[in-house]
């Protein structure tokens, strides 16, 4: 499965952000309410002013923040004309609950992440 395919349907939500370039989405130490789908463009997600990934279309991110009810680790800043697709808890479950790949692949990405982290 391609990383744009993973949560692909997340695509055609009618409800998308804007943020311009180099526009903060979310700093470190902020509530999460959101993780975020993105549709264009790119997100850089940075802890203490160190980038450590790249989000880019078909990915998400901020999902930790949801999921464990505790401040962002990390600030994400659109490092392009970005847009994106924010979910709330509530959507969240639901996409948990109705769509279980989402959880699998959501389950992925975490894993890789944690993994690439170990290995630097």
């Amino acid at each position: 499965m391609t990383e744009s395919s993973k949560f692909g349907f997340i695509e055609h939500a009618t409800d998308p952000v804007s943020y311009a370039n180099g526009q903060t989405i979310f700093q470190e130490g902020d509530l999460g309410q959101h993780l975020y789908f993105v549709k264009s463009g790119e997100v850089a997600i940075s802890v203490h002013d160190t980038v450590i990934d790249r989000i880019g279309p078909g990915d998400i991110f901020g999902e930790m923040a949801l999921i464990d009810h505790k401040v962002r680790s990390a600030t994400a800043t659109a490092v392009s004309d970005t847009e994106v697709v924010p979910v709330d808890e509530r959507r969240f479950l639901f996409l948990v609950q109705q769509h279980p790949y989402f959880a699998i692949n959501l389950m992925s990405v975490l894993a890789d992440r944690i993994r690439r982290r170990s290995e630097s």
